[in-house]
């Protein structure tokens, strides 16, 4: 067949192209499939103990014996899947759970009304039991305030203790951190100190042991040159604290319109996460703070809010693909009643039912601004009260369990079919779409909406092959 270009003449051409291509991977380098926790939760470090993370499940559990003491007040509550079928009272409800408790496989093949509610509940019961608390920030900064710089001080020591004694203990959760004051001009030099105490202290408790999954979190960003000045300090302390260069990870609170763009008009957040020369971990998205910069009055600022979508959007485009986690901010309506008993006494019929209403109002809001991050993109997000977690747990999970069926058929199909754009239903999948059918069952193992033998049975895959995190690397293993 006749040619006129030889490959010499191309040689120029694809060298450029091969360095233009390393230079992208290097950019975006792609998702880690590490696990990544579905919230983060902030808490006030002068009130930081080694046992708050169990602490907040018991809390968050009291609050469900409370006003969803079963699968079916629950579910109602927060509008899941079926609940218009069930009953209402008590006593009929334990009597649908204890049918479904005694054949679950066929209360899920025949679709009972309750099956899904049940499991779903259950397995928030089990998880406030188990690990209440995925991811912790100490605050030093909107939950803590402004101090004294002494008692600023013995707060930064105090919770560097109280976090080496739960590393001995086993009490801290899977991921946590500080998050340290701004850097601007008032707040950058006792930021520093803040987080210079923490870590000299923490480091000479542990013997320069830090945390699995720790991280700094730095607040009101607009500028690289802020990012930079927190990462050079991170990369002066770490070999003086006898820290492995890099340890010390940093995350983003993207909560200013010059956060997203500068001054010249260009999107800011790559500029933002590449001034942290490889210590960015996340960024999260600050709800409140961002709608005030935008000038919107205090009774608008909420989490689905025109405003909201837009810059979370931006951030998603700007950040695909760099590996850095994504969060979304938190839902400010707390779950808590209106009336509190005083000197021991006790509360009316109708005041008890206005404390029901008002937490299950505060609940179905958080779970409906969680269904909306998850539906956009954003898999993380803020709690800021222990009652929020079990709507937070129950809506990741819910989100998961719906689709959960047709995602494993998808997936095994496209696996069987070794990577060939494949018809399933009226949905057409391709390479893709099957790395993303094989990140939902990792987030969906990772935060305990499935059990990991469940995943293996539904998607056809063995559980070293999920945790490759690769769809690639599976079909060329299958391929031998």
């Amino acid at each position: 067949m006749k040619r006129t270009l030889t490959p010499e003449s191309l040689q120029e051409i694809d060298a450029r192209l091969e360095q233009a291509h390393k230079a992208f991977a290097r950019r975006y380098p792609g998702a880690t499939g590490a696990r990544q926790p579905v919230h983060t939760v902030y808490g006030g470090a002068h009130l930081f103990r080694a046992e708050t993370s169990r602490r907040l499940g018991e809390l968050a559990t009291r609050s469900l014996d409370e006003f969803a003491p079963d699968f079916c007040a629950f579910a109602k509550a927060v509008s899941l899947l079926g609940w218009e079928k069930l009953p209402s009272a008590a006593e009929s409800a334990a009597q649908l759970g204890r049918a479904i408790e005694e054949d679950p496989a066929r209360a899920r093949k025949e679709n009972w009304p309750g099956w899904f509610a049940h499991t779903i509940y259950g397995r928030v019961r089990e998880k406030l039991r188990r690990e209440p608390v995925e991811d912790f920030r100490i605050d030093f900064e909107d939950g803590y305030g402004i101090r004294p710089d002494e008692e600023e001080d013995g707060h930064a020591a105090g919770a560097a203790a109280q976090v080496a004694a739960g590393l001995n203990s086993g009490e801290l959760p899977p991921f946590i951190g500080i998050r340290i004051k701004p850097f601007n001009e008032e707040m950058r030099q006792r930021s520093v100190r803040t987080l210079d105490v923490f870590l000299s202290e923490l480091a000479e408790k542990t013997r320069g042991q830090l945390p699995k999954n720790f991280y700094v979190t730095l607040p009101k960003v607009t500028l690289p040159d802020e990012v930079a000045a927190l990462a050079d300090v991170c990369s002066r302390m770490e070999p003086l604290l006898d820290l492995e260069p890099g340890a010390l990870r940093i995350e983003l609170m993207i909560e200013t319109p010059q956060a997203i763009f500068n001054e010249r008009g260009e999107v800011h957040l790559l500029a933002l996460v590449s001034a942290a020369r490889g210590r960015c971990a996340a960024a999260h998205f600050g709800t409140y703070d961002y709608t005030a910069g935008r000038n919107i009055t205090a009774a608008y600022q909420t989490m689905t809010h025109l405003a909201c979508d837009f810059a979370r959007e931006v951030m998603q485009v700007s950040l695909a693909g760099t590996g850095v986690w994504l969060s979304d901010g938190a839902t400010n309506i707390m779950p808590v009643g209106v009336h509190r008993a005083a000197g021991g006494g006790t509360l009316s019929a109708a005041q008890k039912e206005e404390n029901r209403a008002a937490v299950h109002h505060a609940w179905k809001l958080h779970f409906d601004h969680i269904r909306h991050s998850l539906e956009n993109g954003f898999f993380q997000g803020w709690d800021l009260h222990p009652a929020q977690l079990a709507t937070r747990y129950a809506a990741v999970y819910s989100f998961f369990l719906e689709s959960l069926d047709a995602a494993s058929r998808r997936l095994r199909n496209f696996i069987e079919k070794a990577a060939q754009a494949t018809l399933v239903g009226e949905v057409f999948d391709d390479a893709a779409t099957g790395q993303g059918l094989l990140n939902y069952f990792l987030r969906a193992i990772n935060c305990g909406a499935i059990a990991a033998e469940e995943a293996q049975e539904l998607s056809g895959l063995t559980l070293a092959e999920l945790r490759t995190g690769s769809f690639l690397k599976i079909l060329e293993g299958r391929r031998g």
